[in-house]
């Protein structure tokens, strides 16, 4: 192991993370795929760990490597504004944020052009999923979760907050019967948010406290609009974020169930890695978001767990 680290190919490893190639990045840094190969190699060689695990097919982080690689982005960040201090630029941040955001929320869209009007040189990239995505791997800058965030070293904020309630179309309960305790649920069809309709427990705050009932279902999606749709065309009763089902509740074509039982859990964050050494850009968009960018835009859906 060596003491003498060139930070040029530290520049190059992080390209490379990012790219999610050697080729990608050979030609973003416009080098020849060898030389950036070779330096990524060399880097390990001075570390003496291993950094990236490589296949015919894909590249990943190692344990030491995801460790670096966020450590490295603190430095380069660091260095970059050091740079634009010297240049009289430091208010000018510049670069692409990559965002990651639930895949029926396009609330962000509006203050998307209100962001890029104030700050030109920044660029946006939004990945639409409700795979909560390992922020290092898929190279996401910041990334919008809802419900009860797993414990991790993640920096969260809290954008708007959540309630989540239960609600079938009347048809359903017309046929089915309407709930009046809780484990009364126990014998409905659920319409189960999440990839499984196995060890499915709603967990709701109601007059004697907590609750807890495993619930039954045919029909698991992962997508809260789906899982909307779904109740509102009779299959069960759902466990959907009010925002979500407010319209249809107006409009009659769902009914609260058990209304005296819902969740004030969890809420709508934005999550990004640890803020030491964040890059100007990054940190332009997340204080955007929080100072002013979604207060003068509607949120939806602030419970998706």
């Amino acid at each position: 192991m060596s003491n003498n680290i060139d930070l040029n190919h530290v520049a190059v490893f992080v390209e490379v993370v990012r790219a999610g190639s050697f080729t990608a990045a050979a030609a973003k840094l416009e080098l020849p795929k060898a030389t950036v190969s070779r330096r990524v190699a060399a880097l390990e060689a001075a570390l003496g760990v291993r950094l990236l695990n490589r296949t015919t097919r894909a590249l990943s982080l190692t344990d030491p490597g995801r460790r670096y690689y966020d450590a490295s982005l603190g430095g380069l960040a660091a260095i970059d504004g050091a740079n634009r201090a010297a240049r009289g630029d430091q208010d000018a941040p510049g670069g692409t944020v990559r965002v990651s955001l639930p895949a029926e929320d396009s609330f962000l869209a509006e203050a998307a052009a209100a962001f890029l009007e104030r700050y030109p040189d920044i660029r946006l990239e939004f990945v639409l999923t409700d795979d909560r995505l390992d922020l290092i791997a898929e190279q996401i800058d910041v990334a919008f979760r809802g419900g009860e965030l797993e414990d991790s070293s993640l920096i969260a904020r809290k954008v708007a907050p959540g309630r989540r309630i239960l609600c079938a179309s009347p048809g359903y309960l017309d046929r089915v019967g309407r709930p009046r305790l809780l484990a009364d649920l126990e014998g409905h069809d659920a319409v189960i948010h999440g990839r499984s309709l196995t060890n499915a427990i709603w967990v709701l705050d109601g007059p004697d406290g907590v609750g807890r009932v495993q619930v039954q279902g045919r029909l698991a999606a992962n997508s809260v609009t789906f899982a909307l749709r779904a109740a509102r065309a009779g299959i069960g009763i759902a466990f959907l974020p009010d925002a979500v089902a407010a319209a249809d509740l107006d409009a009659g074509r769902l009914e609260r169930v058990l209304p005296d039982w819902e969740t004030a859990s969890g809420g709508l964050y934005v999550v990004y890695p640890s803020n030491r050494h964040q890059p100007a850009a990054v940190r332009a968009f997340v204080d955007f978001v929080m100072t002013e960018g979604l207060l003068e835009f509607p949120v939806p859906a602030a419970g998706r767990s």
